[in-house]
């Protein structure tokens, strides 16, 4: 059986608003998960983007720390990236390498950025990267709707190529036969 761990990348303050789309959703979702892989032993792994001195997602301020909603627990490690990958110079894939980790369950945001970056990386490094429906989220920007965005990565970018995108149920069921 391959070793499993839930990466949950980028639930920060700055990040996590009303106007994700399908937020509700999303945030039930990811506690779903969340509460699942550890009832299980899956391990928890969360990421957290640093934009350096001076911005809001930075070391120190608010916008940097994970949402108390998905708040880790205290033996739950905890990467920094300061790129959209979390696998470039954060220790995540040393540390998932040490584990024997081959399976990544991903959460987080957003979809267009950390969250496509962390399906394209993982699965060019060798791991089976598995996408739960409405576990990612984004924004409406200039260009496309945060709807349109989780669509066409979820959708067509992802499914099939790079990721198995599942139903909740699966991901689940996923996470209690690991």
């Amino acid at each position: 059986m391959s070793r499993t761990v839930l990466l949950v990348v980028d639930i920060q303050n700055a990040v996590y608003k009303n106007g994700l789309y399908a937020y509700e959703k999303f945030t039930e979702n990811v506690q779903t998960l969340l509460g699942e892989a550890r009832k299980n032993r899956v391990e928890v792994i969360y990421v957290r983007h640093d934009d350096g001195e001076g911005a809001e997602l930075s070391r120190g301020n608010y916008g940097f720390d994970i949402c108390e909603e998905f708040a880790p627990l205290s033996d739950e490690k905890i990467f920094d990236k300061t790129v959209n990958s979390p696998f470039r110079d954060s220790g995540l894939l040393e540390y998932l390498a040490s584990q024997k980790v081959e399976k990544i369950i991903i959460a987080g945001l957003q979809t267009e950025y950390c969250i496509d970056a962390t399906v394209k990386c993982g699965f060019e490094r060798g791991f089976e990267v598995i996408v739960p429906e409405h576990c990612n989220s984004t924004f409406d920007n200039d260009f496309i709707t945060g709807e349109q965005s989780y669509k066409y990565y979820n959708e067509f970018i992802w499914k099939n190529r790079y990721a198995s995108c599942v139903s909740m149920d699966e991901a689940v069921r996923m996470i209690q036969e690991s």
